[in-house]
């Protein structure tokens, strides 16, 4: 890898870190597209529980890994909101890049070791 490249893999991995750990702090707490078209047809009162109607978002369950540890866009155990999205938003990054260098890494070797196998 050249210095060069290094760089602007690490000035990547800074900046979407910044945006995962700051910014999603910021983000809508609105429904999203998905959820939105899942509660068309039904009305809800306050607390933002059904009250009427037919729509997708009845037969809506719990997710199955809804206690662990990274859940709900937090980390549990960090009871101020804004750090534990930001942390989880950090970490996930981290995995996401590291996951996927590792990915890069091993189709490069993969490639490397066929280029002098056949030569």
């Amino acid at each position: 890898m050249t210095k060069r490249l290094g760089w602007f893999l690490a000035g990547g991995l800074l900046v979407a870190a910044l945006l995962a750990g700051v910014v999603s702090s910021f983000a809508s707490s609105s429904p999203d597209g998905l959820d939105a078209a899942a509660r068309q047809g039904c009305t809800f009162d306050a607390n933002d529980h059904i009250t009427g109607g037919t729509c997708m978002a009845q037969r809506e369950q719990d997710h199955q890994l809804k206690d662990s540890p990274l859940a709900g866009y937090g980390i549990k155990g960090i009871d101020n909101p804004y750090l534990s999205t930001g942390v989880s938003g950090v970490l996930g990054v981290l995995v996401t890049f590291g996951l996927g260098g590792g990915v890069f890494w091993l189709v490069r070797r993969k490639n490397r070791h066929a280029q002098s196998a056949g030569t």
